[in-house]
């Protein structure tokens, strides 16, 4: 029931990006990487969440702790994931996963439409389950 801190930075391609810019969104930030087993595992159900919610106000923004640009970008390309990314490169050390005190991964956490933690490392059916919840209060 906490405010998840915003953050003010570039996106993967370049636009800018905060959690501020997306009130009013139900919004899932998402810690992962493409060398990161249980996050791939997990990355269906993340994309199915999107699609069947995204067109209702559901948003992600994906915080890569990858090091390779070239190999997370063809990653995303060829997995379909269309929105917002964070990489700087630094692997463990990535800006954002220090801020937040990120020190395993997948590390999610689901906002409502002020900006408020209202889900934590949600998996699966459970995921779908509180996006659809938050959006029908939304």
């Amino acid at each position: 029931g906490k405010k998840f801190p915003d953050f003010e930075e570039k996106a993967l391609e370049g636009k800018p990006l905060s959690i501020g810019r997306l009130k009013g969104k139900v919004v899932l930030v998402d810690f992962w990487a493409t060398w990161c087993g249980p996050c791939i595992g997990e990355l269906p159900h993340v994309l199915e969440a999107y699609k069947k919610h995204h067109a209702n106000g559901f948003e992600i923004v994906g915080i890569s702790l990858d090091s390779d640009r070239e190999k997370l970008t063809s990653f995303i390309k060829e997995k379909g994931m269309t929105w917002a990314q964070y990489f700087d490169g630094k692997g463990w050390e990535t800006k954002l996963a220090q801020v937040y005190g990120v020190n395993s991964i997948p590390a999610t956490y689901l906002l409502d439409g002020e900006g408020t933690i209202i889900g934590r490392d949600l998996r699966g059916a459970a995921l779908e389950q509180a996006v659809a919840k938050a959006l029908s209060k939304n």
